[in-house]
This record gives structure tokens, sequence and C-alpha cells, in this order.
């Protein structure tokens, strides 16, 4: 319950940093399976594919600005990262991926707006169990692309969150590095939190420091510099990597630390990244709320992302 004692948001008030435009094209997409163009009501996998059956693959999610992917070298470093370190051979190259990206967004007469989740999994198994070598007919590739804006009001409204018991684990059980299909902590917190009556759950780390939410990685600005976690235990973001670099590059004091949830709460500001959301604001932490309403070190660097965004587009189709 918020501090002011005011009902938190209904089922129809939360918002989560995925929340996106409806576009009846969606409906329609054809949607990327093994190499065929399938429409989105036939785009199917078996009940046997180890993604399905075990979460056994990985995934990246990735922005089309004006007929470019955006950053995508960066994108495909943490996916063939991450298949190298499973032993899950994805079976196309770089530019295999780049040329099905390309066809699947003709396909769908698709230039800008549009967020894609391309899916790699281990594979079809021969039978209903664990083990990998069961996955023996190459691995499935999916790429979904839909027309995508993230929900209006968003930026100004800002995200609830609720700190949640459920936490990011040690890299040895299973690292947050790793963007598997395997998502279930993410999905308790996310449930946490909205059994909160929040839009997302803020998840600490094994130590009890800030981390990331359930979905995006987590930055807090206090007294014009800009904190976010040592990275030890949350998702290497792109995102959240250009927003450091960023703040570097533009004299805006950035600091990967620990710190505690009392540093969250009392922080002047605090914003999201990701991918599809790219900064998106924190009104509240546990009801109550972030600074006094002002976000200007989140405005300046959501202007200096935008320009990065247009020169890496500009030299892109140089």
């Amino acid at each position: 319950m918020n501090s002011n004692n005011t009902k938190g948001p209904t089922p129809s008030e939360e918002l989560s940093t995925h929340d996106a435009e409806n576009d009846e094209r969606n409906q329609s997409i054809l949607i990327y399976v093994d190499g065929e163009l399938r429409p989105r009501h036939q785009a199917t996998v078996s009940v046997y594919d180890s993604g399905f059956m075990l979460g056994d693959g990985m995934w990246e999610g990735m922005r089309l600005y004006d007929g470019v992917w955006a950053f995508f070298d960066e994108h495909m470093d943490r996916l063939f990262n991450s298949c190298k370190a499973v032993s899950l051979d994805i079976g196309m190259s770089r530019e295999d991926i780049r040329r099905a990206l390309k066809e699947t967004a003709e396909a769908n007469r698709m230039t800008t707006d549009v967020h894609c989740r391309l899916m790699v999994t281990r594979g079809i198994k021969d039978k209903p169990f664990q083990h990998p070598a069961l996955s023996r007919s190459g691995p499935t590739v999916v790429i979904i692309m839909e027309h995508s804006r993230p929900a209006s009001g968003l930026q100004g409204r800002g995200i609830r969150l609720a700190t949640v018991p459920q936490v990011r684990g040690l890299p040895m059980s299973q690292d947050a590095k790793y963007n598997s299909h395997s998502k279930l902590n993410c999905v308790i917190a996310c449930l946490q939190a909205e059994q909160a009556g929040a839009d997302e759950g803020l998840m600490l780390d094994p130590h009890g420091f800030v981390n990331t939410t359930n979905a995006c990685n987590f930055f807090i600005v206090r007294k014009g510099s800009v904190w976010t976690s040592t990275g030890d235990y949350c998702m290497n973001g792109v995102t959240r990597q250009k927003v450091i670099d960023l703040c570097r590059d533009n004299e805006i004091p950035v600091y990967e630390r620990n710190y505690s949830l009392v540093d969250a709460v009392s922080a002047d500001e605090a914003f999201l990244t990701g991918t599809f959301g790219a900064q998106t604001p924190v009104a509240e932490i546990d009801g109550k709320p972030i600074g006094d309403g002002q976000r200007n070190i989140t405005a300046k660097i959501q202007t200096l992302y935008k320009s990065l965004i247009k020169t890496h587009i500009e030299d892109m189709k140089k």
C-alpha cells in the first residue's frame, strides 16, 4: 500500500516496461520457423522441442529503427557466447541470422518501430527426458517480429516497483548472463510484484544488494551521479552498457557498485533500461515515491540515447 494510504494500481492500471500500443497488423504477421515463414496461427514447434520441454535455449530481443537492427553485433556477441557456453550449436552464422531477419522484416513490410524476439533452442528431443544428447535433429530457430511501440503515458506515469523475495541467483546455479528460455525465477518475481500491487518486481542479489527488476536492468540517480549494480548477478544488457558508456562519454558520474534498498528508495531518480523501452522512469518503490518527480538526469540520458541511435543508424547505412 502506498505511504499516503491511497489504493495501489488496479489490474487495468498496471503497466510493465514491455506494454505496447495495440497494433492490429500483428494478428497477420509471418513468423520465421526453421527457414520457413508461417502465418502466426500456424507458427508452432513440437511439444518435444527442448525449449518447450525444458527451457533449454537462448534468445535475443532486438529493435528495428529505420531499417537497421540496433547494435546487431552486440546482440550477436551475447547470443553466440551464451550458446557456446552451453554447447548449443545454432547452425547459422551471424550473416545467416542477419539475412533471416531481413527476409522476415521484408515479408512483413516492416521498417521501423519493430521489436524482434529471436529464439534458439537445442531442438526436438527423441524422448521426453532431460539429457541434451536426446536433441539429435539440430536446433530450432524462431524469429517473431511485431509492430511495437511502448504504451503511451508510460514515460510520464513511470513504473511502480515492489521489492520481492525472489532473488537473482548465483552464477553457479543459473547465471543471469545467460539470456535463456528458463525464466521461471523472473516470472515468480513478476507474480510477487503484482500480488503486492506493483507493475514489476525489484530483485535483490544473493547478498541483499539491489540488482535488477524481473524484466530490465535498474539504475538510480543520487546527487547527480548514476548508480547501477556491479553486474555480477544481472543480465549483461546491451542498453545497460550503452547507458554506462554514454554517462562516461558525457561527464555524468556513473558507478557500478553494491548498494542497498535504502539507497534506492531515497534516490532522486530511478529508471530501467531495456531494448524495447530504452529508458523507462520509475515512479515509486514499495509505495514510496522516488524523488520529487523531477527527472533531469534521466531525461538527459534519454536524449543522449536517442542521439546515439540516430548516429548508429546513419553509420550503418553508409
